[in-house]
């Protein structure tokens, strides 16, 4: 029986090309659930929704099952909602003849944030890009102009050039020459990371948790200013009151902080209560060459 694809996920076909050969022009093979290159490459379409296009022994699973589930559950609890919002008005600031807009969301995650952005640009459309196919198949769902395909950040993108108006990266990792490469011209970059006070009292709490580079934001420039330069940054800060679920979800959603000897992560005890959640949110535009033309 012939396959039906996700809308969303059809609108979304002239955006990209196939990482094999690299050349445009997938199309649904309904009758094997894939989508396939002129040249014959298949890729399978997940009964989920999302894309199957990340293939190769490198691949990388991303978050597993109990990550994702955390932080679906934490996400509901609202407690990240400015953070949400702070994406959503940037995109919305960055983005010229928002009725036909594309947006990317490289390391999309469950599609939290790109949801978001869709809501406030009523006529876009929206990729995300994640390697965990457990949080594809939610964020195959999280928006009705939302499709999502597995791909790896660290790979050339599977995406034609100069097809985004606007790439999000949230607590994501970052290509820089590739977010240049298929961004439109007036295209921008919305980048978001978390400062060195970002979750402090659970850190201070939890020794599995990672712990924010000092160096980070100068690593960040490092990277992005042969490709882009800021055009305006939003610090959101505020602190958080959780329960004891919300707190555990929040340290599970993290790299890394996996509950110890099947307790509590890191055996820390009870960890509801206040944190702090401090955030950078930056706009970027790329830089142009000496005729005005994006290098």
């Amino acid at each position: 029986m012939p396959v039906s694809f996700p809308p969303a996920l059809v609108r979304s076909l002239d955006l990209l090309r196939c990482p094999v050969c690299r050349m445009p022009g997938l199309r649904p093979d309904r009758d094997r659930g894939a989508l396939r290159c002129p040249a014959r490459h298949a890729f399978d379409v997940a009964r989920h929704g999302y894309a199957g296009l990340l293939t190769g022994a490198r691949a990388t699973s991303g978050d597993d099952a109990a990550m994702v589930r955390a932080r679906e559950r934490f996400l509901a609890t609202g407690a990240y909602a400015p953070v949400r919002s702070a994406v959503a008005r940037l995109a919305v600031a960055s983005v010229t003849g928002e009725a036909a807009a594309t947006v990317v969301d490289s390391g999309c995650g469950t599609g939290h944030y790109l949801a978001g952005v869709l809501d406030r640009l009523p006529g876009a459309r929206g990729l995300g890009l994640d390697t965990s196919t457990r949080a594809l198949r939610a964020a195959a769902r999280a928006h009705v102009r939302a499709a999502a395909v597995s791909w790896d950040v660290f790979r050339p993108l599977p995406l034609a050039d100069r097809v985004a108006d606007l790439v999000l990266d949230v607590f994501a990792p970052r290509n820089p020459a590739e977010f240049h490469r298929v961004l439109r011209p007036a295209g921008r970059l919305v980048v978001v990371r978390p400062t060195g006070r970002h979750l402090a009292e659970l850190r201070d709490r939890v020794p599995a948790m990672v712990a924010v580079d000092p160096v980070k934001e100068r690593r960040l420039h490092r990277a992005l200013d042969p490709f882009f330069e800021a055009v305006g940054t939003e610090r959101v800060e505020y602190r958080a009151s959780l329960d004891g679920a919300a707190a555990r979800d929040l340290v599970l959603m993290t790299p890394g902080a996996r509950p110890l000897d099947g307790g509590e992560p890191g055996n820390a005890g009870p960890l509801q209560g206040r944190v702090t959640v401090s955030v950078l949110a930056t706009a970027y535009r790329a830089r142009l060459t000496g005729d005005g033309s994006s290098i």
